[in-house]
């Protein structure tokens, strides 16, 4: 399938998600407001993220002018809880080794499959497609519970700072998840930030 019609069908389900059943994480809920994750000293980026912004500068750049912090509303709320859940179903689960022959690659899942920082890429590219500044969603490289490196989106609110995760449906604040934290992207220039987590993953290969 072409690349443009399957973003264009996740987003469309997507949408029409917003509109449809009632999920365990609802419109009428907004989570409870928490403290957010504490940003340190600068990290050393993925090799692997440096490459992905050379083939989409416009999915790393930083706009001053928008906000960092998104203020959640219900309906900004049920819009990020669909797409966790709708890319999350869409996608094929692949790592980058049997998709692409090398270890680790950034990708926007263009092709209907990735693994885990592709999974967030494209929540997103939809999220901010949708109105949401791309500013306020910074990807974040974690320690999983196996102990592998592991990328997930975090979103910045004005409720604290919540996880976007191909492993769950359920948009989990940052310290719910169980992952040890290590860094993310910078909201301020095109570099990331350390979390606190000492040991840091040389890729985010696993699904």
């Amino acid at each position: 399938m072409d690349r443009t019609k399957t973003i264009a069908l996740i987003l469309l389900a997507v949408l029409a998600a917003t509109t449809g059943a009632s999920t365990a994480q609802t419109l009428a809920a907004l989570p409870t407001p928490s403290p957010a994750a504490p940003t340190l000293a600068a990290a050393r980026p993925l090799p692997a993220w440096a490459a992905f912004c050379q083939r989409y500068a416009a999915e790393c750049a930083i706009d001053a002018n928008e906000p960092n912090r998104i203020t959640l509303t219900p309906a900004i709320w049920n819009t990020v809880v669909s797409v966790n859940r709708r890319v999350n179903k869409s996608l094929h689960a692949v790592t980058d080794q049997e998709h692409w022959g090398v270890p680790d690659r950034w990708d926007l899942a263009e092709d209907g499959s990735g693994d885990c920082e592709d999974y967030q890429l494209l929540k997103r590219k939809l999220l901010a497609e949708g109105g949401l500044p791309r500013r306020a969603m910074r990807m974040t490289v974690v320690i999983d519970e196996k102990g592998e490196g592991h990328a997930v989106l975090t979103l910045v609110t004005d409720r604290g700072d919540f996880i976007l995760d191909n492993k769950t449906s359920e948009v989990l604040t940052w310290y719910r998840t169980g992952y040890v934290f290590i860094k993310r992207e910078s909201a301020d220039t095109v570099a990331w930030v350390s979390l606190g987590g000492v040991t840091s993953p040389v890729t985010t290969a696993n699904r």
